[in-house]
C-alpha cells in the first residue's frame, strides 16, 4: 500500500491561497497561525559569504536616490492601470521575513547598505560589485510590467532597473555556462522568517537558462514607483521576470553564479510535485490545488482571464521550442 505523508503545505486549498479576510484582518491571521492552519505557498515576489547585508540601526538616506525617477521605456506598455503603491507595497511575499502578506515592517529591518553582489562561476571576469557601483554602471530605465503570482493574484508595477543581459555581458560568460543561479541573503539574526522556519532550505535560490537570462524581458530591479525600491519589494537588487510566476523573481540578490548544472530552486526543494524549474504562466496548467485560469487584480475586485506567458508570448515563446510536452507551469 502506498502511504503518502502529507506535507505542511498540502493543507491549504485554492480559496485560502490569498485570503482577502486575512489581508484585511491581521488578528485573524495570527489566530490561524496559532492553530497551525496556514500552509506554505510559493512566494511571488522571491548564504552568508562574500556578499551579504551588514549592520543594524536606523537607515541612512539612500545614496542612489538621485538616479530616480529614470526615463520610461515606452516599448513596455500595459493593457491595464498600474497598481496603486499602497496595495503593492503592503501585500507582499518575502518568506525571509514571514509567511504572511503584511511583511513590510519586518522587511524594513533589512539593512541595505553596505551591500555587494558577487558574480562568479563560469565567467571570464568574476567580480564583486558594491550595489551603488552597480546602479551607477548601467543606465536605468522604467518599465511597466504585469506581475502574476502563482497564488492567482496579479498586479502591474513600474519597475526601474536594467536588463540582466547587460550585467552578464560585462562578466563575459564562458561557452560552457548553461544556467544562471541566483542567491539571496541568509541572516537569521535580521530575518525573522529564517529564524522561525529554520527547516526551510535557506538561502532562497532561483535559476534561469542562459537563453532566458539573455532575453530582453529579464530585468534587474533597483527601484519602483520612481524611487529606490523599499525592502519589501526586494531591495536593493531583485529580478523581474514578467512571463513567469512571481516566485521566480528572486529578491535581495547577493550572488549570481553561471554554471553548467540546473540549479535546484528553493520551491523545488520544498515542493517538487508542485513547483518546478520553468514556472511559466500558463492558464491551462492548474496548480495541483487550484486553477490558474483566472487571476484577481490586486486592489480591485476585477477577475481577469490569465494569459499564456502572462501576455508576453511574442517575446518568450521561442525559448521553449522542443519543450511542448513539459507542463510550462512546472
Amino acid at each position: 500500500m502506498l502511504i503518502r505523508n502529507r506535507k505542511p503545505w498540502d493543507q491549504l486549498r485554492e480559496s485560502a491561497a490569498t485570503p482577502e479576510a486575512v489581508f484585511l484582518d491581521r488578528r485573524r491571521l495570527m489566530k490561524l497561525a496559532g492553530l497551525g492552519t496556514i500552509a506554505l505557498i510559493a512566494g511571488c515576489d522571491g548564504g552568508d559569504g562574500e556578499a551579504r547585508a551588514e549592520g543594524e540601526g536606523a537607515k541612512a538616506p539612500d545614496p542612489s536616490a538621485h538616479f530616480y525617477p529614470a526615463k520610461k521605456n515606452e516599448a513596455f506598455a500595459l493593457d491595464r492601470s498600474v497598481t496603486d503603491e499602497q496595495w503593492s507595497s503592503t501585500y507582499n511575499n518575502f518568506y525571509e521575513f514571514g509567511t504572511h502578506k503584511q511583511i513590510w515592517a519586518n522587511a524594513d529591518k533589512l539593512p541595505l547598505r553596505p551591500w555587494s553582489v558577487v558574480i562568479d562561476g563560469m565567467v571570464a571576469k568574476p567580480a564583486t560589485i558594491a550595489i551603488d557601483d552597480l546602479i551607477g554602471r548601467f543606465p536605468l530605465e522604467e518599465r511597466l510590467y504585469r506581475h502574476r503570482c502563482v497564488e492567482a493574484w496579479s498586479m502591474a508595477v513600474p519597475w526601474t532597473g536594467f536588463p540582466l543581459r547587460a550585467l552578464l555581458d560585462a562578466v563575459e560568460p564562458l561557452s560552457s555556462a548553461k544556467y544562471v543561479r541566483f542567491e539571496t541573503f541568509n541572516d537569521p539574526k535580521i530575518a525573522s522568517g529564517q529564524r522561525q522556519n529554520s527547516f526551510y532550505p535557506w538561502p532562497y535560490i532561483e535559476g534561469l537558462t542562459m537563453a532566458e537570462a539573455a532575453n530582453d524581458l529579464a530585468f534587474l530591479v533597483t527601484g519602483v514607483y520612481g524611487k529606490p525600491a523599499a525592502a519589501q519589494f526586494g531591495a536593493p537588487l531583485r529580478l523581474a521576470l514578467p512571463w513567469k510566476y512571481g516566485f521566480k523573481s528572486i529578491k535581495s540578490i547577493v550572488r549570481i553564479t553561471l554554471t553548467d548544472r540546473q540549479p535546484e530552486t528553493f520551491w523545488q526543494a520544498l515542493g517538487p510535485d508542485e513547483y518546478g524549474f520553468w514556472a511559466n504562466v500558463n492558464p491551462q496548467v492548474p496548480h495541483p490545488r487550484w486553477s490558474q485560469a483566472y487571476e484577481r487584480v490586486l486592489g480591485t475586485e476585477e477577475r481577469r482571464p490569465t494569459l499564456l506567458f502572462n501576455g508576453y508570448g511574442e517575446q518568450v515563446a521561442g525559448l521553449y521550442k522542443g519543450l511542448e510536452r513539459e507542463p510550462l507551469y512546472m
